[in-house]
């Protein structure tokens, strides 16, 4: 079996202290199928679609990423499609809060209390139904704060292996050394 090794070079390797850039091993069937997957794929998409953005669309495109910051997170909805809970925010499952406006949500949550019992004592049950959707979306995006880890976490990526180069399959033996 063919094997195609790519090495992948440049500064992000640098940075872990790899004393050489990681090698990456696919077999040439893999390559040559996820080539011929993506040429399918353009095959069947409509030509416009791979044409370089005017100016106009690409200042849409990044504008829509300036635009998904909001008081209390960011908005985390795909380019392009609408806002479905008319930018009530603290409802929809897309936003994701920011832990320094923790606070903020408290306040959040708290005012909501207050105005459902409000609008319990004046029957406005309409308006119920609504604050008690809010104050649901309201505490589960503090529980969501809560559930993050309150310092940097630490991910174990593991001891690098060192490849034979006579054999990329094999490991090199630490006696062989």
């Amino acid at each position: 079996m063919d094997l195609m090794i790519q090495q992948a070079q440049g500064e992000a390797f640098r940075q872990f202290q790899y004393p050489t850039p990681p090698l990456a091993v696919y077999p040439a069937e893999t390559i040559e199928a996820h080539r011929a997957f993506i040429a399918r794929r353009r095959a069947s998409r409509p030509g416009e679609e791979y044409r370089i953005p005017t100016e106009e669309e690409w200042d849409a495109f990044l504008a829509h990423f300036e635009k998904r910051k909001v008081s209390i997170g960011t908005c985390a909805r795909a380019f392009g499609s609408p806002c479905i809970h008319e930018h009530a925010c603290v409802r929809c499952s897309l936003l994701r809060p920011d832990p320094a406006q923790q606070a903020r949500l408290v306040d959040i949550r708290d005012n909501l209390i207050a105005r459902i019992a409000e609008a319990e004592r004046e029957g406005w049950l309409g308006e119920v139904e609504g604050l008690k959707v809010s104050l649901t979306g309201a505490e589960e995006k503090l529980a969501q704060l809560d559930r993050r880890p309150s310092g940097p976490s630490v991910v174990d990526l593991g001891l690098p292996v060192i490849i034979n180069p006579n054999s990329p399959h094999q490991p090199c033996s630490s006696e062989a050394e």
